[in-house]
């Protein structure tokens, strides 16, 4: 079926239509619709109550040629299978509804060419700011172009000295000492600290946080692995860990998804958690407290982390002025059932 060009491609019904019916002008009953100024009050409520009985439904994309506004905001992460991710996303879609605005989800799958192929594509779908959890895999050329793409870019990280991206993350230097203490209080002094790569930012913080917590003890031993921060990197990193543990009484994993393929290693090695060595994560997603044993961990609220990206993008595209945002959100430990206290 052919669709007249004035018509909407939703409804049916044109704006032209709505004017009509309420008797107004095209451009009263756009002010109308928009909440604009210089509308009286009766004639406003008058044109919303017709739009109404017709199922007026504005086109967007017609809108957005006019307008210059897209009112869509794009989100890149490495996987939304992973948990964190999954409540960080609903966190910003949530805001972003409430302000009006949708989101566009991409996976990078932890693939540099892949997130710069998907960032491109916001862009020309006209995105007005894209959200990432990441640009430490990108080359420098590209956290350039990416910096000089013109549009507000929350990465969901720490701030690195002169960043120009605006970031919002979880307090995991904070973290990573509460890890450490909760291992020293049981009385663990030989440890495993499972991390990820060492260019991932917010691991990389809680490794060093941790470290240095775990240094103030005499007599301590850390040994650090660095893996692939994933379920699969965390079980193929304990699948040769387990073969020598070297006295290891504990092992603190960078994220929750490493701590589950900790898990599932043990399970095939024999090991049990906690008896056999103790367990801790970061991030407290779903599935640590019924996993088993249920996983001590860290707890950063991954929801308000993807509101507060959300946030960001609206102070930044209603000022006009792309300064640089940064937020820190606090952390807590959780303890449950997999880390044992040690004789001393």
């Amino acid at each position: 079926m052919r669709v007249k060009k004035s018509q909407s491609l939703t409804s049916g019904i044109t704006l032209q239509a709505v004017a009509k019916a309420a008797g107004v002008t095209i451009a009263t009953a756009s002010r109308s619709l928009n909440d604009a100024y210089g509308v009286h009050p009766e004639t406003r409520a008058r044109v919303l109550e017709v739009a109404q009985k017709l199922r007026y439904t504005p086109n967007r994309f017609a809108r957005g040629l006019v307008t210059g506004r897209s009112d869509m905001i794009g989100l890149i992460v490495s996987d939304v299978r992973n948990s964190y991710f999954a409540e960080v996303a609903r966190g910003v879609e949530d805001a972003a509804l409430e302000s009006g605005r949708d989101v566009l989800l991409c996976n990078s799958d932890l693939n540099a060419e892949r997130q710069m192929k998907s960032f491109i594509s916001l862009l020309d779908k006209r995105a007005e700011a894209i959200i990432m959890n990441s640009v430490a895999s990108l080359s420098q050329e590209h956290q350039q172009q990416i910096a000089a793409a013109g549009v507000p870019i929350v990465l969901l990280n720490g701030a690195g000295r002169g960043t120009p991206f605006s970031t919002v993350c979880a307090d995991n230097e904070k973290g990573g000492r509460l890890v450490a203490e909760c291992l020293l209080r049981s009385g663990h002094r030989n440890v495993i600290n499972l991390t990820g790569p060492r260019r991932h930012s917010n691991l990389a913080r809680r490794s060093s946080s941790f470290l240095k917590a775990m240094s103030v003890q005499r007599g301590t031993r850390v040994r650090t692995i660095h893996a692939i921060n994933t379920l699969q990197g965390g079980y193929d990193a304990s699948v040769e860990m387990f073969k020598e543990l070297g006295g290891a009484t504990a092992i603190f994993a960078g994220n929750d998804v490493m701590a589950f393929g900790v898990m599932r290693a043990a399970i095939e090695a024999g090991i049990r958690i906690p008896r056999d060595i103790s367990l801790i994560g970061f991030d407290d997603v779903e599935l640590a407290a019924i996993s088993f044993p249920p996983l001590t961990t860290i707890h950063q609220p991954k929801y308000d982390v993807g509101r507060a990206a959300i946030e960001i993008v609206n102070e930044l595209l209603e000022s006009g002025i792309n300064r640089p945002q940064h937020r820190v959100v606090d952390v807590k430990l959780v303890e449950r059932a997999s880390v044992a206290k040690i004789g001393r």
